[in-house]
C-alpha cells in the first residue's frame, strides 16, 4: 500500500490534511468552517456514501478518497450544475493520466466500458454571503477482491488501465488541481461554459435511457444533451424531457 503524505499531495493553493481513518471526508469538511480551499484525504472511510445516501466501499488503501472543501461567492441556491462541473473535472483528470476510456455516466458517476470507477458527492452550505461546497471523490485505484460480486455490477480499478499506475497521492493531486480549476471557473461564469463539452465525456451519449425517478417512476427516452442547469435532457414520444434528479438504471443504444 502506497503512503498518503501531505507532502506527497501537490495541489497549490490549498491547505492539504491526511488522515488515517474516518467516517466521511466529507462529513469532516462541512462541520468545519472553510476559510480556504481544504483538501482532506484518507485511507479508510468508515462511513463513505454516495447520492442518496448509498454507501461507498473501498477497502483500506484501495481506493484514491478524498474531499474538496470551496469557500464560494455564489449562493447555495445558484450552484445547480457543479456536481455535474465536478464529475467532467475528474473524468477530464483520469483522460489526462492515461485513463482515455473513463466517461460519464449523469450526474456524476466515473465508468470505464460501463463498469464503475468511481463517484463523487457533492454537498454545500450556505457561509457568509457565498457559500461552502464540499466535492468528495472515491476513485477504485486497485482491484478489491470479491467487490464486484458483493454490489451485483461490473467494477474497473486503475490498475487495469494505467501502466505504471501512479500513486494515490499523483492520482489525488491531478484531480484535485482539475477540480479546482473548474470550480473556480464555475464559480465566475456558472454552468453555461461546461455545457458544450457534456457530450464529448457522457458515457450514454446518444443512448435510449431509463431513468428512476425519487418517486419511483421511470422516464424512457433518448440522451438529447444537458439543459442549462445541468438537467438531463431525455427526447420522448411527448417531446423534450428534463429530468434535474434520478437514477440512469437502463442505457441501450438507440
Amino acid at each position: 500500500m502506497d503512503r498518503l503524505t501531505t507532502g506527497a499531495l501537490r495541489v497549490p493553493g490549498v491547505t492539504v490534511r491526511v488522515i488515517g481513518r474516518c467516517g466521511s471526508t466529507n462529513s469532516i469538511l462541512l462541520a468545519e468552517p472553510l476559510a480556504r480551499p481544504t483538501l482532506l484525504a484518507t485511507d479508510l472511510q468508515t462511513a463513505g456514501r454516495g447520492r442518496r445516501g448509498r454507501r461507498w466501499h473501498s477497502p483500506r488503501g484501495r481506493g484514491a478518497l478524498f474531499s474538496l472543501g470551496l469557500p464560494l461567492s455564489r449562493p447555495a441556491h445558484a450552484l445547480g450544475g457543479l456536481s455535474i462541473v465536478a464529475g467532467m473535472a475528474v473524468v477530464r483528470a483520469l483522460r489526462a493520466l492515461g485513463a482515455a476510456e473513463a466517461a460519464l455516466k449523469w450526474p456524476n458517476d466515473v465508468l470505464v466500458r460501463g463498469a464503475k470507477l468511481g463517484g463523487i458527492l457533492v454537498e454545500t452550505r450556505a457561509q457568509g454571503k457565498g457559500s461552502a461546497a464540499v466535492i468528495g471523490v472515491g476513485l477504485n485505484h486497485r482491484k478489491a477482491r470479491g467487490l464486484a460480486a458483493r454490489l451485483r455490477r461490473g467494477v474497473a480499478a486503475l490498475e487495469d488501465l494505467l501502466v505504471p499506475l501512479p500513486a494515490r497521492t499523483a492520482v489525488i493531486s491531478a484531480v484535485a488541481r482539475e477540480l479546482m480549476a473548474a470550480a473556480r471557473a464555475f464559480d465566475r461564469e456558472g454552468f453555461a461554459p461546461f455545457q458544450r463539452d457534456w457530450e464529448a465525456l457522457h458515457a450514454h451519449r446518444g443512448e435510449r435511457l431509463q431513468v428512476r425517478m425519487p418517486d419511483g417512476r421511470r422516464l424512457a427516452g433518448v440522451a438529447a444533451g444537458l439543459g442549462e442547469d445541468g438537467a438531463l435532457r431525455l427526447r420522448t414520444r411527448r417531446g423534450l424531457l428534463s429530468v434535474r434528479t434520478g437514477r440512469i438504471v437502463l442505457a441501450k443504444p438507440a
